[in-house]
């Protein structure tokens, strides 16, 4: 009997949320490097510069009324169409894609997604590697503060978080590989936070997905050593990003403005 999508995703599961998926080597080379090309081939006009990034915004304008929607490109649509069909965990087609650019002492304070998009988000990565925290945010406060392109809830906390609660939502965080896709859904979205922090090294120690890891450092085996750095003087707990990095964030936002609009 031939598998389905939902059933070959259970493969990639990472972690103990039991939906989120990290697929390596989504992208082949050619892809990568496709992808990077037009990404910079774009007009200056669509990249837009924050405090500590700067991103395209591809599909439209996202605000509280939904999408004023703007078809993609189809360098765009040709992922988003092949991460629709491997996941099917989308309700439609994947119409709003954010480009971020991080150097590599940037990253993004831990966030919670907006009410706008259908709870399931797909994250395409691009250069350097990188090391994505998640952190459960029951407990915080619900206030928000816009981030600089209006599209992204950043969630402050100030709350105690009730103490039995921490001993069953605790932090993890995933190694994000050039050419991998992360996929994550329900209580991953819903009941953890995600961010990067802005350093250029950093922590591996609490990485899920052990096997990236290892391939990152170059080791074909676990050795079983607590202290994987003995004997050489590579630091195999930590993550050095040396070079830029590209995410393409894929959602669908199921409200959408019948009047379209083009830039």
């Amino acid at each position: 009997m031939e598998v389905g999508p939902e059933e070959k995703l259970q493969g990639f599961v990472v972690g103990d949320v039991p939906t989120l998926y990290y697929i390596p080597d989504f992208l082949t080379h050619p892809q990568h490097d496709q992808l990077l090309d037009h990404i910079y081939q774009a007009p200056a006009f669509k990249w837009k510069t924050l405090k500590n990034r700067r991103l395209q915004n591809w599909g439209g304008v996202v605000h509280e009324k939904g999408l004023l929607a703007q078809e993609l490109p189809p360098w765009l649509t040709n992922i988003t169409q092949k991460i629709f069909d491997e996941s099917r965990m989308f309700p439609s087609a994947i119409n709003h894609v954010l480009i971020n650019e991080y150097q590599p002492n940037q990253g993004i304070m831990p966030h919670q997604d907006g009410p706008a998009y259908f709870p399931v988000v797909a994250i395409v990565s691009l250069g350097s590697p990188v090391v994505m925290d998640f952190s459960p945010h029951l407990g915080l406060t619900n206030s928000t503060n816009q981030s600089g392109n209006g599209m992204e809830d950043i969630v402050s906390g100030t709350g105690a978080p009730d103490r039995n609660l921490q001993k069953t939502y605790k932090p993890f965080s995933v190694l994000l590989m050039p050419r991998s896709l992360l996929i994550f859904k329900d209580k991953a979205y819903s009941e953890y936070m995600h961010g990067i922090e802005d350093i250029p090294v950093q922590r591996g120690d609490r990485v899920v997905n052990v096997g990236e890891f290892l391939k990152y450092h170059g080791a074909n085996q676990i050795t079983g050593s607590e202290d994987l750095c003995e004997g050489t003087d590579v630091d195999l707990n930590s993550i050095r990003r040396t070079t830029n990095r590209i995410s393409l964030t894929c959602r669908v936002v199921p409200k959408v403005n019948k009047k379209l609009f083009k830039f």
